[in-house]
This record gives structure tokens, C-alpha cells and sequence, in this order.
């Protein structure tokens, strides 16, 4: 909360008005990207050969339980680390300190893995990198309304997730290419969280906040804080509600890839199979969250590119459900790409507009974030459920299709938005 005495909002609080340039655009791009290859290198391909090499025959329950309790983690220090960085008064900003810590320290986690020879050391290795990685990535998020007014907020938004993609895409290939040498893949990973983060923080673009323009800090209110009532906050808590189910529906889709690809379709080499699916998706992702972004600056509405993404990724869903060859897993990566890129650009610009306070961005967009994470402690439970007790692959693709749905009828509920 703002001090009473403070008679007009600092500069670092105020609501931008002024458009931002490509330099410190591409700078938060190239951002995303390092952390995406963080977090999705090891989700993709290296955790679950980490897995198979530490016990094969209990390599889906190895996978599951890592994910998950770094997934855990990320819910608590997404929201923690953002809420943190709005309180911030170092003379470099209030992002810019986190998000080159955080990078950092990812990268040691990311190093610490790579010695990991039983299941206890992989699992806290995961658990390190998720907090660090996401401290940087609560603060690089909360940059975004920091600097971009809402009428730029789609294209940039697209763009972000052009940097997610494509960190996706560069985690595959490092897969791949380590898929025999863990060691050398981890250290790849490591190497490019810590890089992609220097452009960021050379740039010194952050504001800083002043010295006593928040109430100084007291335990209880700050854990307090962290309560967003969906009732008085009615469009933040259905916002939050469809990004889960939007999330959930798509990793679902993604936290067996590498095993439905070795075990239902037979792919002579699976990593490869998983690089040539994520490229597809890439440059899909890529097409249709740059364009829709754009669109809906133009018309400012937001809410009907989130239903028809919605019902995209739906139909890749079931595409995936009745896949008999790898070619059919090509039509859903290019189908689960337009639809998850269009709804990426679009629901970030339309959550920045719902968030409750605009001295808290960081702390609510964590919030937000835990929609995010949190399925990633659920899918690979509802994933193992599915495969080993209720009828396989398909069951899994089935189960996303149906809450990609749900998330696309109860977007409707927002009423401040277009």
C-alpha cells in the first residue's frame, strides 16, 4: 500500500503512457527465451532421460515426482519473488536486481543437477532451479506493465511468448543433441539462463522506486497481501481460473510427449521426434501469437481470440487422442501451436488489465503465475492416473481437450475486458 504522504505516485508506480522501443523489447525477449530454455530443456527431454538413467523401470514415476515438486516450489516462489521486487529500492530498479540473481543462481541449480546420481539429489537440484528461475521470471514479468501502456501490451505480449517458444524450441534441440551427455546438456542450459539475462540488465531501463513511498514492511500484512478475493476482484479471480484450466488442458498435452512418442507410437528416436514436434509448434506459436496480438491492439478486444484459442487447443487435444501414426502428432503440434500462441499474446494483455493494484504488479502477476505452475503439480498426476489406471494416452489427450473447453466457456465471465 502507498503511503498517505506520498501526494501523486512515483514514477516506477504510474500506468505508462509512453510506448516502448524495440531495443528494450527485443532485451525482455531474449530474456524469456534464457529462462524458457531453463525450465523447458530439463521438462522436455533431460529429466526424463535423467530419470531413465537413474531407474528405468520406474522412469514415469521419477519424472512425475521431480516435475511436481519443482512445480510446488514455483508456486510459492513466483508469487514470494514478485512481491519482493515491487518492494524494491535498489538504485538499479526494482526487476533488474532479480532478475540477474535469479539467473544466476538458476544457472548454479542447473550446474547442480548435472552431478546428480540418485533420485533425492535430481529432485532438489529441480527444486533450486525452479525458485531462481522463476525469481527472474516474477520480476521480468512485472517489467512489462512497468513500461508498456495497454495499448502496446498485445504486440508485446506476442513477442513474449515468441521468447517462450523459442526457448522451448532451443531446450529440444539441446536435448537432442545431449540426449548421450547429461552433463554436457545441463551445462548448455546453464550457460545460455545465464547469457540471455545481460542485455537486460546492461540496458538500466528500470525505474526505481524511492525510498519510503511504501509502508515499511510487516510480516503479517505481507502474507495477508497475498490473498486476492475472487469475489471483490471478480475479473482477476475468472482470469486466473481460465489460464489454469488453459495451462493444464496444454501441458497435458506436453508432460508425456517424450514417452507417447517411445512407448504408443514407436518413434525409432523419440528426442528427435519431440525436436521436429516442437519446431512445428515454434514457428506456429510464433505465426499466430505475433499476428494475434497485434489484432487485438487494434480492435482492443481481448476475450474472443482467448475462446477461439481455447477451442484450438481443444481440437489438438483430441487430434493427439486418436493418433495412430507420427504423422497425425504433426497435425495436432501445428493445431496445439495456433491456438496456445494466439491464446499467449492475448491473455497476457488481458491480464495486465485485471490485475487489482498497481503497486503490486509484481506480487499479482506471481499470483497470476501460479496458474501457470500449478498445473504442472497437477499434470503429471492426472498424467500417471491416466496412462497407468484409466485407458492410456488417450484418456490423458481426452482430459485436456475437455478442460481447454471448460477454460473457454468461462472466459466469458470477465466483464471489464472486450
Amino acid at each position: 500500500m502507498i503511503t498517505e504522504r506520498s501526494s501523486q505516485l512515483p514514477e516506477a508506480l504510474r500506468v505508462p503512457t509512453k510506448r516502448v522501443g524495440a531495443g528494450w523489447i527485443a532485451a525482455v525477449v531474449i530474456v524469456h527465451i534464457g529462462i524458457n530454455v531453463g525450465f523447458f530443456a530439463p521438462i522436455q527431454v533431460l529429466l526424463g532421460l535423467h530419470a531413465e538413467q537413474l531407474d528405468a523401470s520406474q522412469k514415469n514415476a521419477i519424472l512425475s515426482l521431480v516435475t511436481g515438486v519443482g512445480a510446488a516450489v514455483s508456486l510459492v516462489a513466483n508469487p514470494l519473488f514478485g512481491a519482493l521486487s515491487d518492494r524494491s529500492t535498489s538504485k538499479f530498479g526494482r526487476r533488474v536486481p532479480w532478475v540477474m540473481c535469479g539467473t544466476v543462481f538458476a544457472a548454479l541449480a542447473l550446474l547442480l543437477m548435472s552431478t546428480a546420481q540418485t533420485v533425492t539429489m535430481l529432485v532438489i537440484g529441480w527444486a533450486l532451479m525452479q525458485a531462481a528461475g522463476n525469481a527472474a521470471l516474477a520480476a521480468i514479468f512485472a517489467a512489462i506493465p512497468d513500461k508498456v501502456p495497454v495499448e502496446q501490451r498485445g504486440l508485446v505480449g506476442g513477442l513474449v511468448a515468441l521468447g517462450q517458444t523459442c526457448g522451448s524450441l532451443i531446450g529440444a534441440v539441446i536435448g537432442m543433441v545431449a540426449a548421450s551427455n547429461l552433463v554436457f546438456g545441463y551445462a548448455m542450459v546453464a550457460t545460455a539462463v545465464a547469457i540471455c539475462a545481460i542485455p537486460f540488465v546492461l540496458m538500466r531501463q528500470d525505474v526505481p522506486l524511492p525510498k519510503g513511498t511504501l509502508e515499511p514492511l510487516k510480516l503479517l500484512e505481507f502474507i495477508k497481501s497475498f490473498w486476492i478475493n475472487p469475489v471483490r476482484y471478480t475479473d482477476f479471480g475468472w482470469a486466473w481460473l481460465t489460464r489454469f484450466l488453459l495451462y493444464l488442458g496444454s501441458q497435458l498435452c506436453l508432460v508425456y510427449l517424450l514417452f507417447f512418442l517411445q512407448d504408443e507410437l514407436h518413434h525409432p528416436e523419440p528426442a528427435t521426434g519431440v525436436l521436429v514436434l516442437t519446431a512445428i509448434y515454434a514457428f506456429c506459436v510464433i505465426f499466430s501469437s505475433v499476428i494475434s496480438g497485434r489484432l487485438s491492439d487494434r480492435d482492443g478486444k481481448r476475450k474472443k481470440y482467448v475462446i477461439i484459442s481455447s477451442v484450438i487447443v481443444a481440437i489438438a487435444a483430441l487430434t493427439l487422442a486418436f493418433a495412430s501414426s507420427f504423422g497425425t502428432a504433426i497435425i495436432a503440434a501445428v493445431l496445439l501451436g495456433i491456438g496456445f500462441g494466439a491464446y499467449l499474446a492475448v491473455d497476457f494483455a488481458l491480464l495486465t488489465q485485471v490485475l487489482p493494484h498497481e503497486d503490486s504488479r509484481g506480487k499479482d502477476l506471481g499470483m497470476i503465475n501460479i496458474a501457470n505452475s500449478l498445473p504442472q503439480v497437477v499434470a503429471p498426476l492426472v498424467a500417471w492416473l491416466s496412462v497407468t489406471w484409466f485407458g492410456g494416452y488417450s484418456t490423458l489427450f481426452i482430459c485436456s481437450a475437455v478442460i481447454s473447453l471448460v477454460g473457454a466457456v468461462l472466459v466469458t465471465k470477465i466483464k471489464s475486458v472486450p
